[in-house]
């Protein structure tokens, strides 16, 4: 195989209509309105760790952390800051907000947290993340950030 040329695992032409091999070798599928997905993209276990982390961050620091997995658009940080708003009590809120396509990974915080989750914390849950995301655990990722921000707050 010639450097940048694309193995398939899976034949595309045996995938059912509105599914696709993206240049990155996943399987991207669509669905008709109504239908749910017949796997969802974590497992049950994933979800209880991350909503457990997610708990433990916010009492631990008095901040309602929020995760936003999905496209960011072309002005990452703008795509992030319309995500704000949308969670509960964004003014005392930070979100982490991750476009797996891009690979952007944005902290925004509201108005009444950025004191406390300033640009070093976020840097330091960003690179806390980093190493899991680069071997494909979002939710690994996920959860070492939030442990890591909170923990910095705390400490300040």
């Amino acid at each position: 195989m010639a450097s940048g040329e694309i193995k398939h695992v899976v034949d595309p032409d045996s995938l059912p209509l509105g599914t696709v091999v993206t240049t990155s070798g996943r399987i991207s599928a669509a669905r008709m309105p109504g239908y749910a997905a017949d796997t969802p993209p974590f497992a049950r276990d994933e979800l209880v760790a991350l909503d457990e982390a997610l708990t433990y961050a916010t009492e631990l620091v008095n901040i309602r952390f929020s995760i936003y997995i999905g496209d960011l658009g072309d002005d990452p940080f703008a795509g992030a800051t319309a995500v704000l708003p949308t969670v509960p009590e964004p003014a005392h809120a930070t979100v982490i907000a991750v476009s797996p396509d891009s690979h952007d990974v944005v902290v925004v915080s509201g108005r009444a947290v950025s004191d406390r989750v300033n640009d070093r914390v976020a840097q330091l849950g960003v690179t806390a993340a980093i190493a899991s995301f680069r071997n494909g655990d979002l939710i690994d990722g996920l959860i070492a950030a939030l442990r890591v921000m909170a923990t910095a707050v705390a400490r300040s």
